[in-house]
Formats: structure tokens, sequence, C-alpha cells
């Protein structure tokens, strides 16, 4: 698993649509060319950018877009209307070497090229719901490509956000969270692993509407393979056979011996990972100790051996979960290169496709398979032909009710249906679209609707009335004054 990009390049963030610039002219139809700096670069001049370099190819876009005598600035400008930018732009700038400066840009121009013409270009006749209801309907082929987004209803947190699970480790002290999943820092220290292992079990026997969604699919002989970088396991709770789940990055299901292999049903650590105490396999403890008892005499004698570097993770238990610095598992390489083939219809559902090689799945599907993203947020590396933004199981809840009137096998099925959800068609041209829910939309107008009737009271116990400008938000700063009024429950 490789989460790293070596490159120094990151993605554009756009705000998303860019509904002001319906119908206006496209870049290279400007005559004369406008200023690279004068651009403001959006995901609309971003996606024209991209399709010119695709075409017409990079000869052709170099000369249109470079001018006669540009600046470094100019290359990193150019770069990110391809859609990327510099990590290390502004440290670059304080350098006392231009040159050096200017071929710096230079080489992230070329990723930034070669990135673009290694990624899928979007369908041009595929970008309504429609056509998303109809691939559907006739689809036999569906490879379903999931990610955290799909669990968090469940509470199981996702990664990569603001609260996610990555935000959430910045405690234990290491340079990067990521670090918790390495296997070399496992290898090294297991009880880092242990003492988090708790926040990312997952429940028992329960499931998503989601995860139905995709036994359905199952059901009606649509689905070719459900690749997922969850570690859950939660698509067997569901009832997804394991000849169409490929567990890209493993699963809590199993755990091995960390030296001899031996494994186990996952459940057997589960005790052991709750309450934070490493586990230990029972045909190593014999030879682990021995060993323990050597090292410790070595230390008391001053004296090193490198036999014992590894002391602490030898014959611990290790959930087979796919550690950064391991390789994916076997099914996953047995099966990919057919199975992109093969399919009929991509969809992408919860995952920000940060993380290689799952994340490359996207581009080496062929070119005229439909790909349809549905997650909470747009993914602007990627060339999807419609996008459902929203949580998942709200997104996949009113698509299967109000277009394709499929009915989910869920107990929440029905719930969310009756809370309200509303479609809204951001960009049809870019087939881009958000599901929301009544609560939703009323916390993004600034107003919970779970407080309404609740009795409001100033510190001193005086009753107040309870309204929109009275009532404290989440994340409301103001909550910190001595006179702010408390919600009693």
């Amino acid at each position: 698993m490789d989460d790293s990009d070596e490159s120094g390049l990151r993605e554009m963030k756009f705000e998303s649509p860019d509904l002001n610039e319906n119908g206006h002219n496209r870049l290279w139809e400007l005559n004369p060319m406008p200023s690279l700096q004068s651009i403001k670069i959006t995901k609309n001049r971003c996606t024209e950018a991209r399709a010119y370099l695709k075409t017409e190819g990079y000869m052709k876009f170099l000369d249109k877009f470079v001018p006669s005598d540009p600046t470094a600035d100019d290359i990193i400008t150019l770069a990110k209307l391809l859609g990327y930018v510099p990590n290390d732009v502004e440290k670059l700038r304080k350098s006392k070497n231009p040159e050096d400066f200017m071929h710096r840009c230079i080489v992230y121009l070329r990723e930034a090229i070669n990135r673009v013409l290694r990624s899928r270009t979007r369908l041009p006749n595929f970008h309504t719901l429609n056509d998303v209801c109809n691939a559907l309907q006739k689809a036999r082929h569906i490879l379903v490509l999931t990610g955290a987004g799909i669990s968090t209803s469940l509470g199981i947190p996702d990664f990569r956000s603001s609260t996610g699970f990555y935000s959430r480790m910045k405690y234990l002290g290491l340079d990067d969270p990521q670090d918790v999943f390495s296997v070399d820092l496992f290898r090294q220290d297991p009880s880092i692993f242990y003492s988090i292992a708790h926040l990312i079990l997952p429940p028992d026997k329960a499931c998503t509407p989601l995860h139905a969604f995709i036994k359905l699919l199952q059901d009606k002989g649509k689905l070719l393979r459900n690749y997922t970088q969850n570690i859950d396991n939660l698509e067997a709770n569901a009832g997804v056979r394991p000849e169409n789940l490929v567990q890209c990055h493993g699963s809590f299901a199993t755990a091995s011996c960390f030296t001899c292999n031996y494994k186990v049903p996952g459940e057997v650590l589960y005790p052991n990972l709750r309450a934070q105490e490493i586990a230990y396999c029972p045909f190593c403890a014999v030879e682990r100790k021995a060993l323990v008892q050597k090292y410790e005499k070595m230390e008391d004698e001053g004296s090193y051996s490198r036999r014992f570097e590894d002391i602490n993770s030898f014959g611990v238990m290790k959930p087979d979960i796919t550690f950064f610095g391991e390789d994916l598992p076997d099914r996953y390489h047995n099966f990919i290169k057919e199975d992109v083939k093969k399919c009929d219809l991509l969809l992408c559902i919860g995952t920000s496709l940060k993380v290689a090689p799952v994340s490359e799945i996207v581009n080496k599907v062929p070119n005229d398979v439909p790909q349809i993203l549905i997650n909470r947020d747009p993914i602007d590396h990627c060339e999807f032909d419609v996008e459902l933004l929203g949580y998942c199981d709200q997104a996949i809840t009113w698509l299967c009710n109000e277009k394709l009137h499929w009915k989910i096998d869920h107990p929440k099925f029905e719930e969310i249906i009756g809370s309200k959800l509303k479609m809204e068609v951001l960009d049809e041209t870019f087939g881009s679209y958000k599901i929301t829910d009544m609560p939703q939309r009323e916390k993004e107008n600034g107003y919970d609707q779970s407080v309404k009737h609740k009795d409001i009271y100033d510190r001193d116990g005086t009753k107040q009335k309870a309204d929109k400008k009275s009532v404290t938000q989440p994340g409301d700063e103001s909550d910190q004054h001595t006179n702010q009024r408390t919600i009693i429950v």
C-alpha cells in the first residue's frame, strides 16, 4: 500500500460548480490569448486545459499556453491550470538560485502533463441522471470501488477528513499520523498500533444501506466485483459473497503471527485490541521468552546484537490488514487485470482515491466505460462522468427510490426516505448533482432543527424563548462567554 507522492505535486481544490461560467469562451478560442497570470483558475478552466492537452498533444498545448519568455510563475500557473500545484512552491521561491527554481518548476509541469495524459477523458454524452439509471439497468459487470465513506454512518471514522482517524492521531507525536499503519513501525513497536486499533474495530454483524446496495447488485446478477479499501469486513455482514469481493487492504477478518504466520479468526484478537493489550502467538511463546531473557542479559552486560532488533514484534499477532510497506493481497493482483477489461460500469463510492495502486483503477478501465462517483466531496484529480455528492447512504437511497425504483433490503432504507431527501442539480453539463436530507439543509442554512423546541435558559435560570439567534451552533466560539445561554435537553 502506498500513500506517498514523490513527485511533489498535490491536486488543486476547486469550488464546484462554476455556475457563472456557462457559455464562456474556451481558453484556446480567446484572441488574443490572455496572460497566464490573468486567468482565473476554476474547475471548468482546468477541464478545458486538460481536454486541449489530450486532444491536441503536449507540443501544441505548450505552444498555445506557454508565453514566448515564460517566468517560473507562468510555469507554476500552467501546472495549476492542469489541476496540480507543487507542495513546496513557497520554499522554492526563496531559492537563491533562480535557474534552479525554474528547473524545478519545469519538472513539476512535466509531471502534471504526464498525469493528465495518463488519466481518462470524460465521456461526451454521459452526464445526466437518466444516463446513470440506464447504465445501471443495462450493466451486467459492474465494478464497485469503495472506501471509508460507506462505513462512517456506523461510527467507523474515515481516515483523511478534518475529523477523521489520522487527525485524531496527532497526540502520538509521530512525524506522520499514517505511521500507525507502517509495517516498519509495527516491527519496532507494535504497542503503538495496539493502542489505537480499538478505534477502528468493526461493529458486530452491522452494515450500512450502501453495503446492502452492493448486495442488491449481486442479487440482480450485475456485480462483477467489489474492490474495497476498507478493513472492516462489513461487506460480509451484508451478504456479499467472497468470490465477489476483493479486500484490497486486507481486513480484521483474520490475524496472523508476525513471525511464523500462524493464522486465527480475527475476532480472537478483539478482546486484546479493545483492552489495548498486545496478543502473542502461542507457538512462538517459548522462543520469545528465551529471546527476551537473552536480550535482558545482554542489556545488563552493555552488549548488543542485531539479532534482537525486532524482538518487540517477535511472536506478536497482527490483524491481516495491509500496512504501508506491505504488498497488497495476492487476490487483488489475481483479479484486477481481467476485471478492468470485463467491467461495463464503474461505481466509485466513499473514497478520496489517495492510496495507490487502488487509486489507479479508474485509469485502467477502458475509456468507453462510464464512471460514476458517489461521495461526500468531489475528486478533482479524476474525470468522472457523473458525480452524486452527499453522504453515501442518502445518495444511494435517493437514486434507488426516486429513479431506479429499487428497494434496498436494509432497516434504514425507509427511514432515510422519510428524511425528505432532495436532489440539487449543481452542473448538468459536468454531470454534478448533490443529495441532501432535511437536517443537512438546515445545518447548511445555519439552523439546527434539533434545538427548535428545546427550552433555553440564562445561567441565572431565567427561561428564554428559543429562536434562531439565541441558539449557539456547533463550532460557535461564543459559547465561551460567561453570559452565553445554555440549552437544557
